[in-house]
């Protein structure tokens, strides 16, 4: 194996990890799943913007996550493939810095409700004797998303602009900005 390889493994799973504890600590308070989250680890969907080791480290600490917080399988399987296309959407959108947060917002805002409401049964949302539920979810599951990813996502890639050749070595990505 090259030292490419390695680095690439050694990266995607550090990445991994700190997904987990990050995701550990933010379900100790409560916010890791259900109506209203605001995982702290999905901050980490930046990364791809440095290293494209970091779309299998975050899918894999999303999956891992899922699996040790008690998560039914198919929001194990459905959430870490929101994560997985977020992930795929920041690392295609890595010239674009507005918009790299972006991706993991939308998928998450499409497929965890979904999941919410068919999997786990969140009580119905009416309003003016409409079913809102879905929609209530999107909003909610958004609003969290966006201070993860966009909010905390862009503070943390600001920090590691400046250092991503010392962390993330030759194979941080270079943008054109």
């Amino acid at each position: 194996m090259n030292n490419k390889k390695i680095l690439f493994i050694t990266q995607a799973a550090m990445i991994a990890a700190v997904y987990v504890v990050l995701t550990y600590i933010t379900n100790a308070f409560g916010l890791a799943s259900g109506t209203i989250q605001i995982r702290f680890s999905e901050a980490l969907t930046v990364l791809p913007y440095f290293t494209p080791a970091a779309i299998p480290g975050v899918t894999l600490g999303c999956f891992i996550s899922n699996l040790i917080t008690g998560c039914a399988v198919p929001d194990i399987i459905f959430g870490s493939i929101a994560t997985l296309l977020g992930a795929c959407g920041t690392y295609l959108l890595r010239n674009h810095k507005f918009a790299l947060t972006l991706p993991p917002v939308i998928s998450n805002t499409i497929i965890v409700p979904l999941i919410l409401v068919y999997v786990y049964g969140v009580p119905d949302v009416i309003f003016k004797g409409v079913n809102v539920t879905i929609l209530f979810n999107m909003a909610t599951v958004c609003v969290g998303e966006v201070i993860s990813c966009c909010i905390l996502g862009t503070v943390l890639l600001r920090a590691l602009a400046k250092y991503k050749h010392q962390i993330f070595g030759q194979c941080a990505t270079v943008s054109k900005q």
